[in-house]
């Protein structure tokens, strides 16, 4: 394997973290429709680092990558992420 297959390879398995996480932001910022304390960039960022984690959890815990129960974790963890920001935001605002 050669370092441009390593570096697809690593793309391939962050890409799904890192598109899903920017998806549920932009939904959140339109959802709720106010300015935040905190900017989407990094509510994207901190989803997308929940996101890899559970990625990586579900590579360790079962062996194999792409388990529908890592994609399932992944939705769940980001929107919570994502949930969590707004309603810090929501009570000091």
């Amino acid at each position: 394997m050669t370092w441009d297959d390593v570096f697809w390879h690593m793309v391939n398995f962050s890409l799904p973290a890192l598109m899903v996480s920017l998806g549920i932001t932009l939904w959140g910022s339109f959802q709720y429709r106010r300015q935040s304390q905190i900017g989407w960039l990094w509510r994207w960022f901190f989803s997308a680092m929940g996101g890899l984690a559970v990625l990586v959890g579900g590579l360790v815990i079962t062996g194999n990558d792409g388990k529908m129960a890592t994609y399932g974790a992944l939705v769940l963890i980001c929107a919570t992420i994502e949930w969590a920001l707004q309603m810090k935001f929501k009570r000091q605002g």
